[in-house]
């Protein structure tokens, strides 16, 4: 059998509604999901069977009682109130099948839930393990010698993995932030310069400065839920050159960002405003401009006060981004980042990067690539190593989705935002040392963390931001491929 061993990541203490479980535990909490720490996938009874002998297996978190297990004071874990976790045959080698029986009391039915993650057998001494250390739902759960691998991890999370999809239909005409309002994920923030991102938004897009005079106009939409006022920047900047001073929050939030030299971002200087003209495109048709960052632009605002998730609360964000204006430097990022604008710790960010940079290999391709930057790390998969789903992503317009439960989980899409749907890079669990996340409320626009005070870095990359938005909640897959069919139609050229 071949098994590929990942290290161990630290702070994977198994706990049951907050609970932390170890061995000897004397009594039981409420049931709640086992998820794996490599897979962020949860320990599952395959179609809600009660039939004893049927093998547990990994398979998305969905909060159904199938995926609910009970500690008791017999060092069980019973699933459905009398089925318990239970190794066949009372088996205590390599490869045994781990299952689900009638609740006895027998040893085999007995485990350690240990300090360190693991989950032990009381009868045989061997881990819990996802075989051969399979992340995609259906692997199935064996007993295997005790390794430290990841695949032999195991958690709960204190808020919920993955919600199944849209609570309520989104009303007709919705836009992305409508769709994840409707998915139970609610926009925190949502920024564009080409168009409103709710349905019925119809307010400010962006301001625009003009050199000539340093006076300022805001750039709104042209209707409630349509496109931005172009023409109106037309004319205001007519005969001389504008800059993009604060793309507004469209969320409600006021999550305005703000260019980083501002005197609204204070203590940063060395970032200054892109220029307000140099692309223009359309979208459904009428004419728009992008927010066309280069080296030294950057945008910023502090957020954790207004919404945007913390900690190890769980988050989702995408954007629209272009394959053809990109670079190498750090780094094109668009999420959540310090309020102390450093690179304070593993885990206190948690933004999309897009660009041509891979530190940790995992990538295919000359790029540009989707990937997600952690601080102290741009990750193209959940680890330091290869990444055979990764690919570039090269097309005129890229929508890159990221999402993160914090503490077991991310993932990360990408796709061509003219046509088609999104394509998986990564779905699994989080890099070695960065569960739970640390994450600390700020949001950034095109360039690292550690960015802008002066002498500061990270503010070395090019990109295009023409739209994007950050959501409370671990967006399901059904919600982000809605997003994405919604900017297919909204018709970027």
């Amino acid at each position: 059998m071949n098994r590929r061993t990942v290290a161990a990541l630290s702070a994977a203490a198994l706990t049951v509604a907050g609970v932390v479980l170890a061995a000897g535990i004397a009594s039981a909490a409420t049931a709640a999901p086992i998820v794996g720490q490599q897979s962020g996938r949860c320990v599952d009874v395959p179609n809600s069977s009660t039939a004893n002998g049927t093998q547990v297996q990994l398979y998305d978190c969905s909060g159904q009682a199938n995926q609910s297990w009970t500690a008791t004071s017999g060092k069980q874990l019973q699933v459905y109130g009398t089925k318990c976790l239970d190794a066949n045959n009372r088996g205590t080698t390599n490869g045994t099948a781990v299952i689900i029986w009638d609740c006895n009391g027998q040893t085999n039915q007995q485990w350690n839930l240990n300090s360190n993650g693991t989950i032990t057998g009381v009868q045989s001494g061997l881990c819990l393990d996802a075989n051969a250390a399979g992340t995609a739902n259906g692997t199935k759960l064996i007993l295997w010698a005790c390794n430290g691998g990841a695949n032999q991890q195991w958690s709960q999370p204190a808020t919920p993995t993955s919600p199944t999809g849209p609570t309520t239909p989104p009303p007709v005409g919705a836009g992305p932030c409508d769709i994840y309002a409707a998915g139970a994920t609610p926009c925190v923030a949502a920024h564009s310069t080409t168009r409103a991102l709710l349905q019925s938004y119809s307010g400010r897009l962006y301001q625009v400065r003009r050199s000539s005079d340093n006076a300022t106009r805001d750039i709104a939409t042209r209707t409630a839920g349509g496109t931005a006022d172009a023409a109106a920047q037309d004319s205001f900047c007519s005969g001389t050159t504008c800059v993009v001073t604060v793309v507004y929050d469209q969320s409600g939030h006021g999550n305005d960002l703000w260019y980083q030299g501002s005197s609204v971002v204070p203590g940063s200087s060395s970032s200054s405003p892109a220029r307000a003209t140099s692309e223009s495109l359309t979208v459904g048709g009428s004419k728009a401009y992008s927010l066309y960052i280069n080296p030294g632009n950057s945008y910023w605002r502090d957020g954790h006060l207004t919404g945007v998730p913390t900690g190890s609360a769980p988050e989702g964000m995408y954007m629209v981004t272009s394959g053809t204006h990109v670079n190498s430097g750090c780094c094109f990022d668009y999420g959540n980042s310090e309020t102390t604008r450093k690179a304070d710790a593993a885990g206190a960010m948690d933004a999309i990067n897009f660009g041509t940079e891979c530190w940790f290999g995992g990538c295919s391709g000359t790029g540009p690539w989707v990937q997600a930057d952690l601080e102290w790390g741009l990750y193209s998969g959940g680890s330091q190593s290869w990444n055979s789903a990764q690919r570039a992503f090269t097309s005129k317009f890229v929508t890159a989705t990221l999402k993160n439960n914090g503490t077991s989980r991310f993932a990360m899409k990408g796709s061509n935002a003219q046509s088609g749907s999104l394509y998986t890079v990564w779905d699994g669990g989080l890099p070695s040392g960065y569960s739970p996340m640390k994450k600390q409320g700020a949001i950034i626009l095109g360039s690292g963390g550690d960015c802008c005070k002066p002498g500061g870095g990270a503010n070395l990359s090019a990109g295009t931001f023409y739209e994007g938005a950050m959501v409370a909640g671990y967006p399901s897959d059904a919600t982000e491929n809605a997003v994405q069919a919604n900017i297919v139609a909204a018709g970027y050229r």
